[in-house]
């Protein structure tokens, strides 16, 4: 919080009960809370923070708000703190109550729909902190505000006592905790620090200069604390750590027209992917819409016209296409508008058409003054973008070896692909598995209806270091694209895959978790969708058998060995096997213990943080020895069953 003034009195006026506009009551709230927070799972448990936060950044977008703390105190409830103006507290003519207690009660009540208490708001849904009360068990609102301390008190959205006067203050704004109903959250009520630092550190990146604290009073004791002056320039150097870029700083370009603000910084690298992050009003855009179209538009015509301009591209050769001019670039495109309309399954995807063109134009503009004032860089980005253009037409010629033209022609299929009998893709099964021998077991154990076993030899590609083109000349990759059958990269179409559960399954030592990280690797740089859909899983094969007569378990993970143990007779002894690969196990044991769905133990595999996943993918695979050994270093002393 920061010290009242002359001025923010003034701003103050602005700001007030006139300012709520009701649109309807709370009714429902409880009785359907995946409505208004998508779901009641860990996802929808963090959900309630960030409505509460993006009220706080509100008031930072609006110029009246510079520091924001978030806590997760001991008891598991979360306090948010900002200093802003505080919410209004006189009373709102429609309803006759005082206007924060309209805003906490009431569903689409407050300063974001057209009353005037803010020109941008960062709200999805606008359901805000009347949802948040609505599925807490308990609800405390401080607000610092005209030199006095208000307080209310809510318990599962129904205020307990009437709004009052708590004391005296000289600074300015507001402080909400809040205790989630855990007959609501029946999953967990229990906050991850670092799912919530992530999201803090991404806002802290998107809104310059603002101050932004984590803390947790549980046992970790753990703070961290961002703030960027740099905006998301600091952003893009943040997300190129790991790579080597082709020029420093990052291009910055900032314009707006209309009413809406456009923010992009970007910077090429020597990598082959693309990284693309678009916001809204500080929501991450995962599917991106009419911002990204103008980034994207404005790229290709921009590096075209210089490149001819410059000779570099001659009269007779095609243009670069987009893919090509994106190869190896990091953007964080941000717009801030009045007035968002997301659309999409998820609600994550910019629909306002009139952004596409103000964003083309803002950074057409840029781009084009940027490549004509440095030649020398204007010059490695076209190189790049014709190295890539020769790449895309060599990995042109490999895809047609990975393209089946129906999901019913067998004929094309790879000939070390056991298919399973079922065409149903929803209960059809792809086990990739590690070599021969463990091929071998595993398709004589499969239920052959519905379960395919595709044998690899060996590592494949870290596609990390390489381009398409050699990325699809590699004989067990390019197997891999035609058994799934749903395309790669640009072509990739989730609706033509053949199974939907596609199971890595590898030994359980070093040689087993490289290849199983290569095959993550490659899933998430060109077959991303089906990481999104969740059709990616581990096999969990046990790690020890232990037998005494006929009786016969097994143990998954090393932990879980002694308490096997227990449930023997201690005389005789029982035997030890300790499992070094899948092809030590007979047929009917793989089956028992990994493939059998009624007892096996399978991991999801879902991405949550794409930013954080390009991270720890680029640190592992890429090129950059550095930032692998510091992770090394930092996490050697967690490491379990060394002897793997």
């Amino acid at each position: 919080m920061k010290d009242l003034t002359m001025d923010q009195n003034e701003q103050q006026q602005s700001y007030d009960a006139s300012n709520i506009q009701v649109l309807e009551g709370l009714e429902a709230v409880r009785k359907r809370p995946g409505m208004y927070i998508g779901s009641t799972s860990s996802r929808g448990l963090h959900h309630l923070v960030w409505e509460i936060v993006d009220n706080s950044i509100d008031e930072a977008l609006a110029g009246y708000c510079d520091d924001i703390h978030v806590a997760i105190e001991e008891d598991n409830s979360i306090t948010v703190v900002d200093n802003g103006r505080g919410i209004p507290v006189d009373v709102e003519s429609k309803t006759g109550r005082p206007a924060v207690e309209v805003i906490m009660t009431v569903l689409h009540a407050g300063g974001k729909f057209g009353g005037g208490g803010y020109k941008v708001s960062g709200g999805l849904h606008g359901v805000g902190a009347s949802v948040v009360n609505a599925l807490s068990t308990e609800v405390e609102v401080f607000v610092h505000r005209d030199g006095k301390i208000h307080y209310q008190k809510y318990e599962r959205g129904v205020p307990v006592t009437e709004l009052e006067v708590i004391g005296t203050t000289d600074i300015t704004g507001t402080k909400t905790r809040f205790q989630p109903d855990p007959t609501i959250f029946t999953e967990t009520t229990v906050y991850e620090f670092d799912i919530l630092a992530t999201r803090i550190r991404e806002l802290a990146f998107l809104n310059k200069g603002l101050k932004l604290t984590i803390e947790d009073k549980r046992e970790s004791k753990q703070v961290k604390e961002f703030c960027y002056e740099g905006g998301i320039i600091s952003y893009v150097e943040s997300l190129n750590r790991t790579k080597e870029s082709l020029f420093d700083p990052p291009v910055y370009v900032e314009g707006e027209k209309d009413g809406i603000n456009v923010e992009i910084a970007f910077q090429y690298n020597d990598g082959y992917t693309s990284n693309l992050f678009s916001y809204a009003n500080n929501i991450h855009t995962h599917e991106g819409g009419a911002h990204e179209v103008g980034f994207k538009t404005a790229l290709t015509r921009v590096i075209n016209d210089y490149a001819r301009k410059a000779s570099i591209i001659k009269d007779s050769e095609s243009n670069l296409t987009g893919e090509d001019v994106r190869e190896g670039i990091t953007a964080v495109i941000s717009i801030k508008h009045p007035n968002p309309q997301f659309e999409g399954q998820t609600k994550t995807k910019l629909g306002n058409s009139e952004v596409r063109t103000i964003t083309e134009s803002v950074f057409g503009e840029a781009l084009d003054k940027f490549l004509l004032e440095n030649p020398n860089v204007a010059r490695q980005i076209v190189d790049k973008g014709i190295m890539a253009s020769r790449a895309r037409v060599a990995a042109k010629k490999a895809r047609e070896l990975t393209r089946r033209k129906s999901a019913l022609e067998i004929s094309s299929l790879p000939g070390k692909l056991a298919d399973c009998s079922s065409k149903d893709p929803s209960i059809s099964e792809l086990f990739i598995v590690e070599g021969d021998s463990a091929g071998g077991s595993a398709k004589q154990g499969r239920d052959r209806h519905f379960q395919a076993i595709l044998p690899l030899k060996g590592k494949i590609l870290n596609v990390e270091k390489a381009r398409l083109d050699r990325v699809l000349s590699n004989e067990e990759i390019r197997t891999m694209v035609t058994a799934i059958g749903s395309g790669i990269g640009g072509e990739f179409n989730i609706e033509k895959a053949r199974y939907h559960k596609i199971i890595i399954m590898t030994d359980a030592d070093v040689d087993g978790a490289h290849i199983r990280t290569l095959m993550l690797t490659f899933f998430y740089r060109y077959m991303r969708p089906l990481l999104e859909a969740g059709y990616i899983y581990i096999a969990q094969p046990p790690l020890y058998k232990v037998q005494q007569g006929k009786k016969i378990q097994y143990a998954y993970e090393a932990k879980d060995l002694e308490p096997v143990l227990n449930t023997f007779s201690q005389q005789p002894k029982p035997s030890i096997q300790r499992y070094k690969g899948l092809g030590e196990m007979n047929p009917e044991q793989l089956w028992e213990t990994t493939m059998e769905p009624e007892e096996r133990s399978l991991l999801q595999v879902s991405l949550q943080d794409a930013i954080e996943a390009d991270e720890t993918f680029d640190m592992l695979m890429g090129d950059k020895v550095e930032p692998r050994r510091n992770f090394i270093q930092e996490n050697a002393l967690f490491v379990k069953n060394l002897d793997y």
